[in-house]
């Protein structure tokens, strides 16, 4: 039963990481683009502010984060197709169909009802638990949403896509009753989640009233939820009320009453004779993790991964932390380990909230939120007497050196499986000796000549259910594994077989793609 739950959980984090893995790559365009556009950096590179560099800049910026702001799209798409077994392309159709009709469904009973928020025209709707997906107002589930209904099209999937029914009704066989099944799953999930998920947010709005009395422990609590319930979108709930209304506290400005601790604060920044900054600027800490906090998360996962994965997890991470700092986005990490390693999240939420309260016991009024540079050049503008932030840079050190430490320790004792550390049968992202083995071109002739003498290592063709690839292992599902033949299966270049029961997993490099195809244009002509 353990080993069951083992390698659900196993197969599931892989799934997970699917749609995350492209991310590496486009967080750093983002980073770039987020330099280019950022007021403080073209202030002191006045090229930069030349029209067509601003566009192009704009353009790396938004054309990647919207993949950023549509990750529970990519879950509901992901999940399914990477933990299918065969005609993945059908699984992941039927997400995002399912995705759209539970869209849908949240909409149609939202204006049926009369429950359709307006949006305010400074924060649209933000903090009233509706958003706007793919042009489809609906329940805010965030990225929850679209992982659970992810998951539940995985499971339709693999034990419907197989159907097969006779006479008038053979028109719902195979994908297509998967498809039906998931059409009725879809319109439910999208009735419960507007029944229970509004009395969630209502108990996170409840609860930003505790925080708002409770001092030191309250901003504790604070920093503590706004990064605890990012897997389930409810951290804006948190953080939106104490930033955007007067639970973030109300200050007197002539005529005007300024409410919501980011309106203050950047009041505070223009005022010269404002000597402190009010202690309304510490429910903006949020971004200090974002600033720092992930440097020494990073630092862990690499430290911790295994020698032969060290350099991809360096490519894989060092770009996705870039993108935290400057543009504050932290979400590609965040679900590199919220599953993998759900302790450590529940940890990094606890420092993360430590931290915002460590602020206000040390009187630590900076400016913690934007991005690492917007916040630098800030603090300069402001003055030290306003916001003594230096010492903001000595918890820096310090938080990074904490999540460091601690991570490395927690890892390494209970072998949690960050990235860089899967097991031998769970790692898709490929292994140092097998990304050499794919740089000897002299291999790639190798690979396809012997694919006759693989198929019969593995048993033959009757022998074999199912073929598929990740980044550099050929996957293979058997009947009877006392038939594979080590010494036939090697002919074919390869850096080892891993074997865990009936499946059965070469590693080949990343030309483990055309290896598969070969394998099964093979299987068709015998």
């Amino acid at each position: 039963m353990k080993k069951k739950v083992m390698n659900a959980l196993e197969n599931f984090s892989k799934a997970m990481l699917q749609p995350l893995m492209f991310l590496s790559v486009g967080g750093l365009i983002l980073a770039i683009g987020a330099l280019i556009t950022n007021p403080a950096i073209s202030g002191a590179l006045p090229f930069l502010k030349w029209a067509p560099i601003q566009i192009i800049g704009n353009l790396m910026y938004q054309t990647v984060y919207v993949i950023v702001n549509n990750l529970a799209v990519l879950f509901a798409i992901g999940i399914p197709a990477a933990m299918a077994t065969k005609d993945k392309h059908h699984a992941g159709i039927i997400g995002f169909m399912s995705y759209l009709m539970y869209l849908t469904t949240s909409n149609v009973l939202l204006s049926t009802m009369g429950q359709l928020a307006e949006p305010s025209e400074m924060l649209g709707l933000i903090g009233t638990g509706q958003t706007e997906i793919l042009g489809i107002q609906c329940v805010d589930m965030s990225v929850f949403g679209g992982i659970i209904l992810g998951c539940l099209t995985a499971y339709v999937y693999k034990r419907t896509c197989s159907k097969q029914f006779q006479g008038a009704m053979q028109i719902f066989s195979g994908v297509r009753f998967s498809f039906l099944i998931m059409i009725f799953v879809s319109m439910a999930f999208g009735a419960v989640g507007n029944l229970v998920w509004p009395v969630v947010q209502s108990g996170i709005s409840a609860l930003a009233n505790v925080i708002s009395q409770s001092g030191a422990f309250g901003l504790f609590l604070y920093g503590f939820l706004e990064r605890l319930l990012i897997p389930t979108g409810l951290h804006h709930l948190v953080y939106t009320p104490f930033q955007f209304s007067d639970l973030g506290g109300v200050m007197q400005v002539g005529d005007t009453t300024v409410a919501g601790a980011y309106a203050i604060a950047m009041t505070q920044l223009n005022m010269p004779d404002v000597t402190k900054m009010s202690d309304s600027i510490f429910y903006m800490a949020t971004g200090f993790t974002k600033m720092f906090g992930y440097i020494g998360i990073t630092a862990a996962f690499i430290h911790t991964a295994r020698p032969e994965n060290k350099k991809r997890v360096r490519a894989t991470l060092i770009p996705l932390v870039i993108t935290s700092c400057i543009a504050g986005i932290t979400e590609p990490i965040d679900f590199m380990f919220i599953f993998a390693a759900p302790v450590l999240f529940v940890l990094h939420a606890a420092i993360a909230g430590l931290f915002v309260a460590l602020l206000k016991i040390l009187d630590v009024t900076a400016f913690c939120g934007g991005n690492i540079i917007t916040s630098f050049l800030t603090n300069l503008a402001a003055g030290t007497e306003k916001t003594n932030w230096p010492m903001m840079y000595v918890l820096a050190v310090i938080q990074i050196l904490v999540y460091f430490v601690l991570f490395s320790f927690l890892i390494k004792k209970l072998n949690l499986k960050t990235p860089g550390r899967e097991d031998a049968g769970a790692s898709d992202m490929g292994d140092a000796a097998a990304a050499v083995s794919t740089k000897k071109s002299s291999k790639t002739n190798a690979l396809t000549a012997n694919v006759a003498s693989l198929v019969e290592g593995l048993g033959g063709k009757e022998n074999i259910n199912s073929t598929e690839n990740c980044f550099t292992r050929l996957r293979v599902n058997v009947k009877d594994p006392s038939l594979l033949k080590d010494e036939l299966i090697n002919k074919v270049p390869n850096s080892g077989i891993v074997k865990k029961g009936d499946d059965i997993q070469i590693i080949i490099g990343l030309q483990v793609a055309e290896l598969r195809n070969a394998v099964e244009d093979y299987m068709k002509t015998i």
